[in-house]
């Protein structure tokens, strides 16, 4: 018995370093993957109450709306696709700060909360100078907890994450965003 965990444990070692060497078009395909809309349906809507909301910050909001506004006040896109990283990572672990240990979903959010840390490590050598200054203020923002809340559905948090994944990454690794 002791064996047979060794051995999944191994794997899953392996895996994850997998996961970490992998680029950031990958992990973002993989994400896409991982954030189809029967698992968003299954893992967020069906498992949680009935309207069960969740309070984020305003700014972990991140809509297709807000990011053709910040193209339109030329943000690069490499500072779009650091500031959906971190509202991505803020919404994932708050669905996760909810659910309990044996929560059917827990699994599912776990594995979302791992591609984005692989994800994050690509983006570990952003600094400050790197970013624009609109996209540090509010990143600056979703790590401080100081703004506005607002109650908002696990699954729409998602579905706003998969939107926008596909919006700003569709293009830059060259894959379909359908």
């Amino acid at each position: 018995m002791h064996q047979g965990c060794a051995a999944v444990l191994c794997v899953l070692a392996v895996l994850g370093l997998e996961v970490a060497a992998l680029g950031e078009c990958e992990l973002a395909r993989l994400l896409q993957d991982k954030l189809r809309y029967e698992m968003r349906l299954q893992y967020m809507k069906h498992n949680f109450p009935i309207d069960y909301t969740l309070r984020v910050q305003h700014e972990e909001v991140l809509r297709t709306a807000n990011v053709t506004r910040l193209r339109d006040g030329k943000v690069s896109e490499a500072s779009l696709r650091y500031l959906w990283f971190h509202a991505c990572s803020q919404a994932v672990l708050h669905i996760l700060e909810v659910l309990p240990e044996k929560h059917p979903s827990r699994g599912y959010t776990q594995e979302l909360s791992q591609l984005l840390d692989a994800l994050g490590v690509e983006y570990s050598g952003y600094r400050q100078s790197d970013v624009d200054a609109v996209v540090a203020d509010l990143v600056k923002q979703l790590h401080s907890g100081d703004s506005r809340q607002k109650a908002v559905r696990p699954k729409a948090l998602l579905d706003n994450c998969l939107k926008v994944l596909r919006m700003l990454f569709g293009a830059h690794c060259r894959w379909d965003s359908a």
